[in-house]
């Protein structure tokens, strides 16, 4: 018997009784992944990242012994990868989004609350890397939608700590779909539409067994963006953290902590009249 995330309280005896219910409820599946936010199910730490010669380059240590202040490079989503939502995200997906959303958060376990900020010094972009470079024994290459963060002590203590004793190996996007294809390997001619996608983008696929044992999956061509997370386990596993560096505070920065806490509730009573 068959059972998916799709139709979890319903068993297929055949793949072929489960591509027909697919087929039959394609729209409104296609609808419900729309309308609800996609998440995971889910020293300093080097994995690393190629320059442009594709050499491998690793994050320069700081002399700083007790850094308050750290600077990371985080692979929040790969494409070209079936996980385990049954989705496969192809490149060119964030383009859009990228261009258009301000103020993206760095979260703890998708919670968006003010204690499970990380970081709200976000930069946002994409890379085209070699799996290889990120760390996994996969052929040809990814695009990888990276964050730039700037992660402060202050903000979210735990996972500052997490991050700067290297334990945050994997990571999650916050996202909505907004361009979503079905794709099924099947033969009926009922399911022509559907195998055709399937064709157009299998050969992109690196896991390319889940594919095959499965028999469908979503293609995913457009989403936005809305946060990223550090997590335990993504529904995509190749999301590390490609490299932290601890930073020193500025003269005024360390100036503004040695300020009397009198002083800095003046400043606050000032600045709220």
């Amino acid at each position: 018997m068959i059972v998916v995330k799709e139709f979890p309280n319903k068993e297929f005896a055949t793949k072929e009784d489960l591509f027909t219910a697919l087929r039959e409820n394609k729209s409104t599946l296609i609808a419900q992944k729309k309308g609800q936010n996609k998440e995971s199910d889910s020293t300093f730490y080097f994995v690393g990242v190629e320059t442009e010669k594709g050499e491998v380059v690793k994050a320069e240590e700081n002399e700083s012994s007790d850094p308050t202040k750290l600077k990371a490079v985080l692979a929040i989503n790969t494409t070209n990868l079936l996980d385990s939502h049954g989705d496969v995200h192809l490149k060119g997906i964030w383009k859009k989004s990228i261009s258009e959303q301000k103020n993206v958060l760095l979260l703890q376990e998708h919670q968006m609350k003010f204690d499970k900020i990380i970081s709200d010094n976000v930069t946002v972009s994409t890379k085209t890397m070699s799996w290889k470079s990120l760390g996994y024994d996969l052929e040809g290459n990814t695009e990888v939608l990276m964050f730039g963060a700037e992660i402060d002590k202050d903000r979210n203590e735990f996972m500052f700590k997490q991050y700067a004793k290297g334990y945050v190996k994997e990571h999650s996007v916050g996202m909505r779909y907004v361009k979503i294809e079905m794709a099924i390997n099947s033969e009926s001619k009922y399911d022509s539409e559907e195998k055709a996608v399937w064709d157009k983008y299998y050969p992109e696929i690196v896991n390319k067994d889940l594919a095959d044992s499965r028999g469908y999956f979503w293609a995913v061509t457009e989403a936005k963006v809305i946060e990223g997370s550090a997590v335990v386990k993504g529904s995509n596993f190749a999301t590390p953290t490609i490299s932290i560096e601890a930073v020193k505070d500025t003269p005024i920065e360390q100036e503004q902590k040695q300020e009397p806490a009198e002083v800095t509730q003046t400043v606050i009573k000032r600045r709220r009249n």
